[in-house]
């Protein structure tokens, strides 16, 4: 089977691959993921590694460029605490990507950044993130109490 594109745990778009008849015939094929592969479809899977390749790379480039704009920047939150810094609520991946949104002007997925759990302290915070699977950035997020 020649995948037309990317299965977790199978392959990329492109590749080539052995698979049994059964998950072929009722999953890869009926929901357009994969084809048979036969002599005459070998170059056409070549040119959609080709093609891949090069969307790979202008993702990567954009998402090297939103990645230097992100990483010096520091995002300022503000919400509500009490004695010792707790916060009432907490921050989310969402309160910090509206944040750079404002802030920053860059648009990111949420998905994107990798927040173990809600931030409900205030102060400096490291926030990991990966737009693209080979460039990975790291923000400061600073949580201010509100007046």
């Amino acid at each position: 089977m020649i995948l037309r594109d990317t299965v977790d745990g199978l392959g990329r778009k492109g590749d080539i691959c052995d698979v049994a008849d059964g998950y072929a015939r009722n999953f890869l094929v009926p929901k357009g993921l994969a084809i048979k592969a036969t002599k005459g479809s070998e170059g056409q899977a070549e040119a959609m590694r080709r093609t891949e390749a090069l969307r790979s790379a202008a993702d990567r480039d954009d998402a090297e460029r939103v990645a230097a704009v992100l990483g010096p920047a520091v995002v300022t939150i503000t919400a509500k605490a009490g004695e010792g810094g707790r916060l009432f609520g907490s921050v989310t991946t969402s309160d910090i990507i509206e944040a750079i949104e404002k802030q920053v002007g860059a648009v990111i997925d949420r998905r994107s950044l990798a927040l173990e759990s809600p931030i409900k302290e205030l102060g400096r915070h490291e926030v990991a993130g990966s737009l693209h699977p080979d460039v990975e950035f790291s923000i400061t997020v600073e949580v201010t109490a509100a007046d």
